[in-house]
C-alpha cells in the first residue's frame, strides 16, 4: 500500500510537471529566438545609421560598431559582394532580399540573419547584415532547459519525500486495523483501536472496536447461558426422572405421572426459551410486566414441587403497582432461582410479595429460614460451593442488574430476599 501510494503521487506530480513543463519549455526556445531576431534587428539597425554617413561621403574604410562575441556583422555593395566585416563574401538569400529596400529577417545556412538596407532617397547604397549561428541560441536554450530540470528533478525529489510520510501516514492506522481485526479472529475482544485524525478510519476503528465488544458481549452471554442453563435446569430435570421413575413403578399411577412429566417438560422448554433469549440479548417487546400474571405463575409451577415437602406458597400484591419494562424472561429466571433457593435451603412458607418501594417495583421472596450471620457478599458470588447458594444467586444478581434492577438480602430472618426493578421512563 505504501509503494503504491508513493508512486501514484510521485506519477501525479509527473504528470503535472509535464502539462507545465513542455509548454514552458517551448515558449523558452520560441523565446530565446524571437529575442535572438530581435537583437540581430538592432545590432543592424545601428549599424546602418552608423555606416550610412561614411558610405555617402564614399570612404573605404567604415566604422561597424562592436556587436556580441558569437555575433557577425558584415556589409554589402550594390553588387552583392562583401565590403567590410564579417560574412560571406558574396550576398546569400537575406541580403539579395533586402536589396529591395525591405528589412528581413530569416534563416541562412544554420545561422539567423537579419538584414537591412542602406538607403539614399529610393536608392539602396549597401546592405548590413547581422548573423548569429542557430547553435549558439540552442545553448542558451540548453541551459535554460537544464535549469528546468533540476527544478523538476527537485520537485519529484521533494514529492517522493512527502509521499512517503503521507503513504506511512495512511498506511500505519490500516495496518493497525489489520492487525487488530487478526486479534479480533483469534478471539480477543478486548481490542481498541487509537484515534489517527483521518475521519474515515477512525470510523472504521470505531466500528471495529464496537464490533469486537458486541461480540465479546454476546459471547459472555453463550457462557452464561451454559452456566445457567446447567443450573436452571438440573432440578426439573431431577424431578422429571423421578416422576418417570415412579410411574415405572406403579401402573396405576401412571397417567398421573406422564401428565405431571408433560408438565414438566413445558416448563423445561420455557425455561429454555428465556435463557436463550437473554443470551441472545433479543429485544425487548416495549410493553410493560404483567406483575400478577408472572407472580400466579411461578405459584402454579412451584406449588407441587413446594407442597411435596408440605410447604405452602403464597402470592400477595400491594397495589397499585409502578410500571416497570423489565423483560420478562430475567425477572422469571431471576424469582424461579430465588423460589428454588427457598425451597432448597429455608423452611416454611415460601411468600411473593409485589409493592411499590418509592416509586419502584419491589419483589420479595420470603420464607421462614434464617440466614443470620451468613456472609451477604460470598452468597452471591459464583462459588458454586457445595451449599449450593452461588451459582444460581449470582446468575440472579446478574440478571437483575442486566435489567438496571438490585437483587438483595433484604432481611436475613425471616429470610427475604427483594428484587428492585426500574419504573418506566417517561
Amino acid at each position: 500500500m505504501r509503494t503504491r501510494i508513493t508512486a501514484l503521487c510521485v506519477l501525479a506530480a509527473a504528470v503535472a510537471i509535464a502539462l507545465f513543463g513542455v509548454p514552458l519549455a517551448a515558449g523558452a526556445a520560441h523565446y530565446y529566438f524571437t529575442d535572438e531576431r530581435g537583437e540581430l534587428e538592432r545590432v543592424a539597425a545601428e549599424t546602418t545609421i552608423a555606416v550610412s554617413a561614411d558610405l555617402l561621403r564614399g570612404r573605404g574604410s567604415l566604422r561597424i560598431p562592436s556587436a556580441a562575441p558569437d555575433m557577425t556583422v558584415g556589409i554589402y555593395n550594390p553588387a552583392g559582394t562583401l565590403i567590410s566585416g564579417e560574412g560571406p563574401e558574396t550576398a546569400d538569400g537575406p541580403v539579395r532580399e533586402a536589396m529591395q529596400a525591405r528589412d528581413v529577417s530569416a534563416d541562412s545556412h544554420g545561422a539567423l540573419v537579419a538584414a537591412v538596407p542602406v538607403t539614399d532617397d529610393d536608392r539602396v547604397t549597401a546592405v548590413v547584415r547581422a548573423a548569429t549561428p542557430r547553435s549558439s541560441v540552442y545553448t542558451q536554450i540548453a541551459g535554460t532547459w537544464g535549469i528546468m530540470l533540476a527544478i523538476a528533478l527537485a520537485a519529484l525529489s521533494l514529492t517522493w519525500v512527502f509521499a512517503r510520510r503521507l503513504a506511512r501516514r495512511l498506511a500505519m492506522p490500516v495496518e493497525d486495523l489489520a492487525t487488530a481485526a487478526r486479534r479480533l479472529g483469534d478471539g480477543d475482544f478486548a481490542i481498541t483501536t487509537a484515534t489517527t485524525g483521518i475521519g474515515e478510519i477512525d470510523a472504521a476503528g470505531a466500528s471495529l472496536s464496537a464490533t469486537a465488544h458486541r461480540l465479546g458481549q454476546v459471547l459472555e452471554r453463550e457462557r452464561a447461558f451454559s452456566a445457567n442453563a446447567s443450573h436452571q435446569l438440573r432440578t426439573p430435570l431431577t424431578g422429571l426422572k423421578l416422576i418417570l421413575d415412579a410411574a415405572l413403578q406403579d401402573q396405576a399411577t401412571q397417567r398421573p405421572a406422564l401428565k405431571a412429566a408433560a408438565d414438566a417438560a413445558d416448563r423445561l422448554d420455557n425455561t429454555i426459551t428465556d435463557l436463550l433469549a437473554l443470551a441472545r440479548g433479543l429485544p425487548r417487546s416495549g410493553e410493560p410486566l404483567d406483575v400478577p400474571a408472572l407472580l400466579d405463575e411461578l405459584e402454579r409451577h412451584w406449588r407441587e414441587a413446594l407442597a411435596a415437602r408440605s410447604r405452602p406458597v403464597l402470592v400477595t400484591v400491594h397495589g397499585p403497582l409502578p410500571e416497570t419494562a423489565a423483560s420478562a424472561a430475567a425477572v422469571r429466571q431471576t424469582l424461579a432461582v430465588l423460589i428454588d433457593n427457598a425451597l432448597q435451603h429455608g423452611t416454611g412458607t415460601v411468600t411473593l410479595r409485589a409493592r411499590d418501594a418509592t416509586g419502584a417495583l419491589a419483589i420479595d421472596v420470603a420464607d421462614e429460614g434464617d440466614l443470620t450471620g451468613e456472609d451477604t457478599d460470598l452468597m452471591f458470588h459464583r462459588t458454586g460451593g457445595s451449599d449450593g447458594h452461588g451459582l444460581g444467586l449470582a446468575m440472579a444478581r446478574a440478571l437483575a442488574e442486566a435489567e438496571g434492577g438490585r437483587l438483595t438480602l433484604s432481611r436475613p430472618a425471616p429470610t427475604t430476599f427483594t428484587l428492585l426493578l426500574p419504573p418506566t421512563t417517561l
